[in-house]
């Protein structure tokens, strides 16, 4: 289902691979809407594009960012301190009686006061880390649609919200960032063949059970177990995932454009480790069609679909 990816977000690497334009002012909105409160989820190689900016635009973005970065530590510090004050009053009522809730009080103090200081070094590095590029569903990612025979690169979120859906469909559904290919004629067949985008990863994370995994069944009152598996093609490629968007618009709330991936039966090596779903990569040569399917047939689409791109997927598990 591709819980999760590892996302190609060089805005201008992808610019240049693909002969495309960046919305920069999309992303400058989006990194916008962020500051002021909404819930934006984005990725620190997303904010890295606009580390030296070019324009006013960037500009815009990497002052959003720091806005956003310096009120997160604020939060974050504010609450170490409260979280301190609570474990030295618990240490200090420790010493006069023991109680379970001063010992308890001692318990989440101290692993809340660890959990801050991580967020807060992870927050202040400066080097890369393995998984600054990695999305998760209800996070937002650059990807390429085509608009009046242009390449645009533009933000969307990853979890797809269709046209005409309450605004409460993600939580009540929210399986929509996998697109099944059986059911594009089915659930998606508004956005299939009309709203197309492609997604840039290098790899992908699944779940999968453990028992499955170890191709046995469960043991007698042994409660099921998940593990996360990455997987990563061999040879080493950027694999352009086949994906169906739509823009969403209701009352009192921002537009929304959103997507999904395509996802099809699984390949040997994945079905072994009891996954039964794989992402669409396509192949570049069909890439312009994927992305215009206006006027290109759906028995065409299907052809595309099918003449994928087939490199190992090699796996291990996640840490």
């Amino acid at each position: 289902m591709c819980f999760s990816a590892r996302v190609e977000q060089d805005l201008r690497k992808l610019a240049k691979r693909f002969k495309a334009e960046v919305s920069w002012e999309k992303f400058a909105e989006t990194f916008d809407r962020r500051t002021a409160g909404e819930d934006v989820k984005l990725c620190r190689d997303l904010e890295r594009n606009f580390l030296h900016p070019e324009s006013p635009v960037e500009q815009r973005t990497r002052d959003a960012i720091e806005s956003y970065r310096k009120a997160l530590a604020t939060r974050w510090e504010t609450e170490v301190f409260a979280q301190r004050r609570r474990l030295v009053d618990a240490e200090e009522s420790l010493q006069s009686k023991e109680t379970k809730r001063a010992r308890e009080d001692v318990r989440i103090a101290t692993k809340k006061i660890q959990t801050l200081l991580d967020r807060l070094a992870d927050l202040r590095r400066t080097e890369p880390g393995e998984d600054d590029g990695r999305i998760f569903p209800m996070t937002y990612a650059p990807v390429l649609v085509q608009h009046r025979g242009r390449t645009i690169i533009t933000p969307m979120r990853y979890t797809c919200r269709l046209a005409g859906k309450p605004a409460n469909y993600d939580q009540r559904f929210p399986g929509t960032y996998n697109a099944r290919r059986d059911n594009l004629s089915g659930f998606w067949n508004e956005v299939y063949g009309r709203h197309h985008a492609v997604m840039v990863i290098n790899g992908f994370f699944e779940n999968v059970p453990r028992h499955l995994y170890e191709h046995r069944d469960l043991r007698p009152g042994e409660e099921p177990q998940n593990l996360v598996l990455q997987f990563s093609p061999n040879p080493s490629i950027e694999m352009l995932v086949a994906c169906v968007w739509d823009r969403w618009t209701g009352p009192d709330a921002p537009a929304l454009n959103s997507f999904a991936a395509v996802t099809d039966e699984p390949p040997e090596e994945i079905a072994a480790t009891g996954h039964q779903r794989c992402v669409v990569a396509l192949r570049e040569a069909n890439l312009d069609e994927w992305l215009s399917p206006s006027g290109v047939s759906r028995d065409r689409l299907e052809m595309i679909l099918s003449d994928k791109e087939r490199p190992y997927y090699e796996h291990r598990l996640a840490a």
